[in-house]
């Protein structure tokens, strides 16, 4: 008797998808049969990219591996694991205050979907100091991204930049 294919979500704002969450969404291919990139939509959040580009750009990332989807949801991401069938959640844990938060999190995801595991991955050493925000702050003031992000996100951080000049 075969058993349902394990999916895991790896949600997150991705704005923009970073070396680190690469790295991340390689190693959790490994470890799952499929990987769904959740890209949160949050209303609230002024993001410096659009959702579509956000999903654009971790497709291209992506493309160099197999079980991996991306999809936009906005809502409780326990719906989205429901909905989808999903065993976990994976997070990335780059410094201990990730953890306090991730945490924190991963109780309350318990209490509303107690099937729902969540697995932590400490990212490589290369990677513990990128974050999301880190490369808004370069690519606000000009700087060479190409160490923090996959080429097509410096492609694209590039003509957005050019866009607004």
């Amino acid at each position: 008797m075969s058993s349902a294919p394990r999916l895991a979500l790896l949600p997150g704002t991705f704005d923009p998808f970073t070396n680190g969450h690469l790295d991340i969404l390689e190693r959790a291919v490994r470890l799952f049969d499929q990987v769904e990139v959740t890209v949160a939509v949050n209303s609230s959040k002024n993001t410096l990219l659009t959702i579509d580009e956000r999903c654009t750009l971790v497709q291209e990332c992506t493309a160099h591996l197999d079980r991996v989807s991306v999809a936009a949801f906005e809502g409780l991401l326990v719906d989205r694991a429901r909905e989808r069938n999903a065993t976990a959640l994976v997070r990335g844990l780059r410094q201990v205050s990730d953890f306090d938060y991730e945490f924190r999190m991963a109780f309350a995801n318990h209490k509303l979907h107690p099937d729902l595991e969540t697995v932590f991955l400490m990212t490589s050493e290369e990677h513990a100091m990128i974050s999301a925000t880190v490369v808004r702050d370069v690519h606000r003031w000009g700087g060479d991204l190409s160490a923090f992000v996959p080429p097509p996100v410096v492609e694209a951080l590039a003509e957005k930049r050019t866009a607004t000049d």
